[in-house]
C-alpha cells in the first residue's frame, strides 16, 4: 500500500529530453540530467588546498595517530597558518586569511598556554581569526535536549554561527560522542558532521586516535578506531606516524583523497621533526622518505602470507580474534599482527 500511494504521489511527472526531473525539496533524491549537474557545479569555486594535498576546502578530514604523537600540535599550527592566510611550509594554504574555531577538548588553558609561550611569558601572538574553544565544567545541560551529546552537538553549531567559521578544528572526536569504536556509534557522528558540512560549507578537521597498534607494521585505514564507518563517511584522511630512528621524528602520510592524487603514500611519507624554536611548538619539515625506514624491525620475525590471509579470512566470517587464535594456536596478538599483514598486502 505504501508502496502504491508513493507511485501515486509521482504519477504524471517525468523528465523530458530538455527538462530536468524536479521533486519536492523534501525527497531523498534530486534528480537532474548530467549535463545540469555539470553546469551547476561549474558555477561553484574549485577547492582550495588548506593543508597541501592533504585536507581541501569542503572536506571532512581525518587526523589521527597514537597518543603523544602531536595531532594537536599539528593542528594547532595548521589552524594557525589558516587564520592568517599563511602555510604550513612546504604544504601550502591557498585560502584566503578568515575565522578558523579550534575545538580543543584536550588541553586546558594552562597546558595550551605552556605550548605557545616561554615558561608562561612572551606569549605567541595568535591571529584574532583564531578561535580556541574548551568545556566549561561548571555548566549544566538546560531542558530539552535528550542527553549530553545533543546538547554538545548543538552548543557547537551555535560557535560555528557566532564566530562566523568556515574552519572548524574538532580535538578530538571522542568528546562528541560517547562511543566510536563500533559502527553502530560512529555512524550518527559522521552523519551529524556531514550535515554541518553541508548547511554551513565548512572544511572540518576532525583528530581521532588509533588503538594500539604494532609500529613494525605501515599505518592504514584499519588503524583508525571506529575504522569503517568514521572512514566511509570522511572526504580525506591522513596519519601521523612514529619513527624508530628519532624520538622527535613523525611521518605524515595519506591514507583517504578525494580531491587528488595520492601523493604521500607509502614510498613517500614526509618527514618532520616536532620542536619548539621560541613560543610556538611545532611541527618542522625535513624531508620525504619511506614508511620503511621509520617503521620498527621485527628482528628476523616473519608472517607467513598464507597465515595472514587465513586469519583474515576467519576475522571476515566474524571470528573474534581469541577464537581464531584458539584454531590457529596462536595468541591473539600473533592473529592481530597477522590480519593486519594481511590487509596491509591489499
Amino acid at each position: 500500500m505504501q508502496t502504491n500511494n508513493l507511485a501515486n504521489a509521482f504519477n504524471g511527472i517525468a523528465p523530458t529530453p530538455d527538462n530536468d526531473l524536479y521533486l519536492d525539496d523534501e525527497d531523498l533524491f534530486t534528480v537532474r540530467t548530467a549535463n545540469t549537474w555539470l553546469q551547476q557545479a561549474n558555477k561553484r569555486a574549485i577547492p582550495k588546498m588548506l593543508f597541501g594535498k592533504f585536507w581541501y576546502e569542503g572536506e571532512l578530514c581525518i587526523l589521527f595517530a597514537d597518543s603523544n604523537l602531536g595531532k594537536s600540535i599539528l593542528a594547532v599550527q595548521i589552524a594557525d597558518a589558516i587564520s592568517t592566510g599563511n602555510s604550513v611550509n612546504p604544504f601550502d594554504c591557498e585560502a584566503y586569511m578568515q575565522p578558523v574555531l579550534y575545538c580543543d577538548f584536550e588541553l586546558t588553558e594552562k597546558r595550551f598556554e605552556a605550548r605557545y609561550s616561554i615558561d608562561y611569558e612572551n606569549h605567541y601572538r595568535f591571529n584574532d581569526n583564531f578561535y580556541r574553544a574548551e568545556l566549561n565544567p561548571d555548566s549544566e545541560m538546560p531542558p530539552g535536549f535528550k542527553d549530553f551529546d545533543d546538547y554538545l552537538s548543538a552548543c557547537l553549531e551555535r560557535s560555528i554561527v557566532q564566530t562566523g567559521s568556515k574552519v572548524v578544528v574538532i580535538d578530538n572526536l571522542t568528546y562528541l560522542r560517547s562511543e566510536n569504536e563500533k559502527a553502530k556509534d560512529a555512524l550518527p557522528l559522521m552523519k551529524h558532521l556531514k550535515a554541518l558540512k553541508n548547511r554551513y560549507g565548512l572544511s572540518i578537521l576532525a583528530l581521532a586516535h588509533t588503538p594500539k597498534r604494532d609500529m613494525s607494521l605501515p599505518i592504514t585505514r584499519n588503524d583508525l578506531q571506529g575504522s569503517k564507518m568514521l572512514m566511509n563517511f570522511c572526504d580525506s584522511a591522513f596519519a601521523i606516524g612514529e619513527s624508530t630512528i628519532d624520538k622527535n621524528l613523525r611521518y605524515l602520510k595519506q591514507i583517504k583523497q578525494r580531491n587528488t592524487g595520492q601523493e604521500y603514500g607509502a614510498n613517500n611519507v614526509c618527514i618532520c621533526r616536532v620542536m619548539k624554536p621560541a613560543n610556538f611548538l611545532l611541527y618542522d619539515f625535513e624531508g620525504y622518505g619511506t614508511e620503511a625506514e621509520h617503521l620498527r624491525k621485527q628482528q628476523g620475525r616473519t608472517i607467513a602470507p598464507e597465515l595472514a590471509e587465513e586469519a583474515l579470512r576467519l576475522r571476515e566470517t566474524g571470528m573474534s580474534l581469541r577464537e581464531i587464535a584458539a584454531q590457529m594456536g596462536k595468541t591473539h596478538q600473533q592473529v592481530d599482527r597477522m590480519i593486519r599483514a594481511a590487509k596491509a598486502n591489499e
